[in-house]
C-alpha cells in the first residue's frame, strides 16, 4: 500500500500510518447497519427511548432505591407497571 502524502504530520520525527482492518463482525454490522431493515428500526427508535427517558426521569427507575438484585428487580417492576397502568387508562379514557 503506497502511502498517501496527506497522510504524514509536518515536521514529526518519524513517519507513520494506520489501515482499519475489521474483523467479520465488524463487516457484518456494518453490512446490517446499511440494510433497509435497520433504517426502518431505526426510524420507529423514538418512541422506545421516549418510553425509557419516561421511566427514568418520571418514575424514579435511573436510579436504585434499594440495595441489592432483587430490590432493583422490585423497583424495575414497579416502575414499568407504573407506566403500564397509566397507558392503559389513558386508552380507556380516549375509547369512551
Amino acid at each position: 500500500m503506497a502511502p498517501c502524502s496527506g497522510c504524514y504530520s509536518e515536521g514529526a520525527k518519524s513517519k507513520t500510518y494506520s489501515v482499519s482492518i475489521k474483523s467479520t463482525e465488524h463487516k457484518e454490522q456494518e453490512a446490517f447497519q446499511n440494510s433497509e431493515e435497520f433504517k426502518e428500526l431505526a426510524r420507529s427508535r423514538y418512541k422506545i427511548e421516549a418510553k425509557n427517558s419516561e421511566l427514568k426521569h418520571r418514575h424514579g427507575y435511573e436510579t436504585a432505591s434499594s440495595a441489592g438484585l432483587f430490590g432493583m428487580e422490585i423497583q424495575g417492576a414497579t416502575a414499568i407497571f407504573a407506566v403500564n397502568l397509566k397507558r392503559i387508562l389513558i386508552l380507556l379514557s380516549e375509547k369512551e
